[in-house]
């Protein structure tokens, strides 16, 4: 089936594919709201992150001056992309100025909208009633989703126009895969693409790893296309390598133009060249961390050290009972690692010189142990942002693993992991078993593999990171549940 260019927007298609099924779909959207109000009711978030965007947008709203508010002034930064503080202006301008609760609300309509669009990259990409249905239903009834569209956080935002993204990219190869006449009608879609990924970039800097996904993915299409005549009639068989570079660059100047004007701002305003922002989130004058977080990633492994030690530095004290035994081997002079974190315990400041001690510390330490630094760590950290139980907005304790709540709130830490096991789990298997019966699968897995290896050089593994990758996995699982009892060996689509 050729699609039109007002595929790009949804209607067409999500009104066909939601006619099919009106009933299934309807009661599927009222349970999955009422999941989501459930989680605004009782579990509403306003983090230490929400409190910036919001000082942000309120800042940008009522005074034009996108900045923070220090000592009563308002300082002109570029530590947070201007996104989602942009997101809260707008929802702020119809509903009244700090009105959290309408904010939220929005995000839990976006979520549903979302949900629809994760169905219909299932319907693009395996093309079976049964999973398209099947998608939707564990887009809408998933918890972490419905968790994060009731916090004040850019998740939500980001993970839509993720799936805008792969919607529109896929439409794009669909479209010069059926096209046998050259022509650039795909143009429209792949500049779509291009601008849900300059949106996703504007929330988060890591945004751009899905242009470098959607690049990968062309790039390697025009190379086989183009290398041999008998792979180019099963990969994008309608499209000249012309088109595919033509489509690439489309994407990249469309995805890369809104950092053009954020760049000439900060140059006008802050005098220094910044296209993104800061990697530690720190203003020009301020400290950037690095000792201290080359010496963190030598020893982090899982999220309960990331709340107990990495988000108290600076000021609050490091809790050395709270820092796992590795932290404290010694490959430096004994007792090297509890002099530095006692000097800092006095005053609570993180100084250059403190910093730089710590860096000291990492050196050694690296040194010592380099298949633990580069090769062990790493994986466990991507391991426990993918597998652990994903309540960190919810009331169980962040070491559920030691059963210290009540049963409620260990069961609910427990059951929550059970579940994500079996997303993930179904998501592993869909691509095991029948990896080459769901279109653009290259796709769709280079976006998780190249966002899973740049989370393998973070030292803090937070599991809301993955959960752009949520929507990949969701369609995956749905095709594994769609199939699960014909799964085997057997080719289908390209």
């Amino acid at each position: 089936m050729c699609e039109g260019p007002c595929d790009c927007w949804y209607i067409s298609n999500v009104l066909s594919m939601l006619r099919e099924d009106r009933r299934f779909f309807l009661w599927m959207s009222l349970a999955g709201l009422v999941l989501r109000l459930l989680f605004l009711i009782y579990a509403p978030a306003v983090t230490d992150d929400s409190h910036s965007y919001l000082d942000l947008a309120s800042n940008w709203f009522r005074h034009g001056v996108y900045g923070q508010t220090e000592l009563g002034q308002i300082v002109p930064t570029d530590t947070r992309l201007p996104g989602y503080p942009a997101f809260l202006a707008a929802v702020f301008w119809v509903f009244g100025l700090g009105n959290v609760r309408a904010v939220l609300i929005v995000q839990i309509l976006l979520d549903l909208v979302t949900c629809l669009m994760i169905a219909d990259l299932a319907r693009r990409t395996v093309s079976s009633g049964v999973a398209v249905r099947s998608a939707f239903a564990l887009g809408a009834m998933c918890p972490f989703l419905a968790n994060y569209a009731a916090a004040v956080l850019a998740e939500t935002l980001e993970v839509f126009f993720t799936v805008l993204a792969l919607n529109c990219a896929a439409a794009a190869l669909r479209r010069m895969d059926d096209r046998k006449d050259g022509s650039s009608g795909h143009l429209f879609l792949w500049a779509a693409t291009g601008a849900a990924i300059g949106a996703c970039i504007l929330l988060r800097p890591d945004g751009g790893i899905l242009l470098v996904a959607i690049g990968l993915y062309l790039a390697i299409a025009a190379w086989r296309v183009g290398g041999n005549p008998l792979i180019a009639k099963k990969v994008l068989s309608g499209a000249p390598i012309s088109s595919i570079v033509l489509a690439g660059v489309a994407v990249a100047a469309v995805a890369l133009a809104p950092l053009v004007p954020w760049t000439i701002r900060n140059l006008r305003t802050l005098h220094h060249f910044q296209p993104l922002a800061p990697r530690y989130a720190n203003e020009t004058e301020e400290l950037a961390p690095r000792g201290f977080n080359r010496w963190v990633k030598t020893w982090m492994a899982d999220y309960a050290s990331v709340e107990e030690i990495y988000w108290n530095v600076p000021g609050d004290k490091i809790e050395v009972e709270k820092l796992p035994a590795r932290a404290l081997d010694e490959p430096p002079a004994p007792g090297a690692t509890l002099a530095v974190i006692a000097d800092y315990n006095r005053s609570q400041d993180l100084t250059p010189e403190l910093d730089a001690r710590f860096g000291e510390l990492a050196a050694e330490r690296i040194r010592a142990h380099p298949v633990r630094y580069y090769v062990a760590l790493p994986a466990v950290r991507v391991a426990d942002m993918w597998l652990r139980p994903r309540t960190e907005l919810l009331p169980p304790d962040i070491r559920w693993w030691e059963f210290n709540d009540d049963r409620k709130e260990s069961a609910l830490a427990v059951g929550f992991g059970l579940l994500n096991l079996v997303y993930v789990g179904a998501a592993v298997l869909a691509v095991i078993l029948r990896f080459s019966a769901i279109r653009y699968i290259g796709l769709l897995t280079a976006f998780v593999l190249l966002r899973t290896a740049f989370l393998c050089t973070i030292e803090n593994p937070e599991p809301r990171y993955t959960l752009e990758c949520y929507p990949v996995v969701i369609v995956l699982a749905a095709f594994f549940a769609a199939n699960v009892k014909r799964l085997g060996p057997r080719d289908s689509a390209a």
